[in-house]
């Protein structure tokens, strides 16, 4: 990994608007990526996580849009020619280009060559009906075309129309896809540990195991020769042999190739073999990130901490497991409080929490920044919020609402009937779904 950084994301915001309201998938991130680093990114479902990713790579689709923020790509040959051409200087700066003010013609040239995606689910990312072989070899000659006018960036060397097809039928000569791209296929299919990779390039996605299909997956993923693979979630589904397996393919060709890797995980096992640096991300936005010892041996936010303490440990066994209580919080815009958004599931709510936080550097380290008060203020038992401040009542109080009779207590009954009424429903509370 070298300190040159080649991401540089501010700001970052992704909107979905739904018949529900408006949805804050991912809020003011900030995040730099170095050339060759192994970033990770962990949280809960529903954190922001794959929809970071797609917003890095413009696949958000509708009803989703990116608002706001820039994302900037390290790539001196595109910032020159954009120069040479006369583009707004907000859309250079220096070797740097902001992916968002490029054409979305641009933007789908850098697929591929520049960006490659690993997804959750390869079955349902392969087409079913054409040989795995033949969709390597697609994505090889796509590159291939691209490559050949590696100075038009609306990739026009890319298209095949509906003409080119029917020639194609006529003289196999002009087939979209060439032997050379069939060749390399097979041979990113044996790079990646499929066996018999000859006769595997020409079986249909069903034919492979799930561990397979991810290893496929991957080599389509490398036929561009990407700088940067975002890898979202490439171990879900799979048993933990298969796993290792995955990561182990992933750490090779990483120190092999020097790609850079964003890798999106909700499993904190896999954070530690892989990454360099990790982002803790909740409710949309990465409230601590840093270093692995950072972030693994000194963790400041509560939710971070949570996160740890749910793991199981293996040299302590019978110890219980410390969940989280609650759930991640609406992203509904309407719904979101102006404060920290962890503040109602934290064991540590203070005062200060009713504010949304900051970001803040952490002492000791360089790489260690946290979104929570603890970074700069202890956390005493005179600061805390009392108990059941964010029930009902609370609730109203921390969005501006005025709490209505029954849940102040207020006109309902004499004081015995309003004590015995409380008393049920702190049992229910407890008893029953964490809010």
């Amino acid at each position: 990994m070298s300190d040159e950084e080649l991401l540089r994301i501010e700001g970052l915001c992704t909107r979905f608007f739904t018949e529900n309201g408006q949805v804050n998938a991912v809020e003011n991130l900030d995040l730099t990526i170095d050339e060759g680093e192994v970033m990770g990114i962990v949280g809960e479902s529903g954190s922001g996580k794959s929809v970071t990713a797609l917003s890095l790579i413009d696949l958000v689709e509708s009803p989703g849009r990116i608002t706001d923020g820039r994302i900037w790509f390290r790539a001196p040959d595109i910032a020159d020619e954009l120069i040479e051409s006369g583009a707004d200087d907000e859309v250079t700066d220096g070797d740097f280009v902001d992916l968002r003010k490029l054409s979305e013609e641009q933007r789908r040239s850098l697929r591929g060559s520049r960006f490659s995606t690993i997804f959750q689910d390869p079955m349902s990312s392969f087409n079913p009906s054409i040989t795995v072989g033949e969709q390597i070899a697609e994505a090889v000659e796509v590159q291939r075309r691209a490559r050949a006018n590696p100075r038009s960036l609306d990739a026009k060397a890319q298209r095949y129309g509906l003409g080119d097809y029917v020639l194609s039928t006529v003289l196999p000569s002009k087939k979209y896809v060439t032997g050379a791209s069939r060749d390399r296929a097979v041979e990113l299919l044996e790079l990646v540990g499929i066996p018999d990779p000859v006769e595997r390039a020409d079986e249909y996605p069903h034919e492979y195991s799930g561990g397979m299909l991810q290893r496929a997956m991957i080599a389509q993923a490398l036929a561009g020769e990407p700088e940067v693979l975002v890898a979202d979630e490439p171990t879900t589904a799979l048993d933990v042999t298969i796993q290792a397996q995955i990561l182990d393919l992933l750490s090779k060709l990483q120190a092999e190739t020097g790609m850079t890797i964003l890798l999106i995980t909700h499993n904190l096992g896999v954070i530690a073999r892989m990454c360099d640096r990790v982002g803790v991300m909740y409710a949309g936005e990465i409230v601590e990130r840093g270093t692995l010892e950072d972030v693994f041996d000194h963790p400041v936010h509560p939710y971070t901490r949570g996160l740890l303490g749910s793991v199981p440990d293996l040299e302590g066994a019978g110890g219980r497991l410390q969940p989280i209580p609650g759930n991640v919080p609406s992203l509904l815009d309407h719904e979101m409080p102006d404060r920290c958004y962890f503040a109602d599931r934290c064991p540590k709510a203070m005062d200060e929490c009713l504010e949304h936080p900051p970001a803040f550097d952490v002492e000791g380290s360089e790489y260690h920044t946290t979104k929570c008060y603890l970074a700069t203020t202890e956390y005493t038992e005179e600061k805390a919020l009392p108990d059941g401040y964010f029930d009902e009542a609370g609730r109203a109080a921390d969005v501006g609402e005025e709490p209505s009779e029954t849940e102040t207590g207020i006109g309902t009954g004499t004081d015995s009937e309003t004590e015995t009424e409380t008393e049920a429903d702190s049992v229910q509370s407890d008893g029953g779904e964490p809010r």
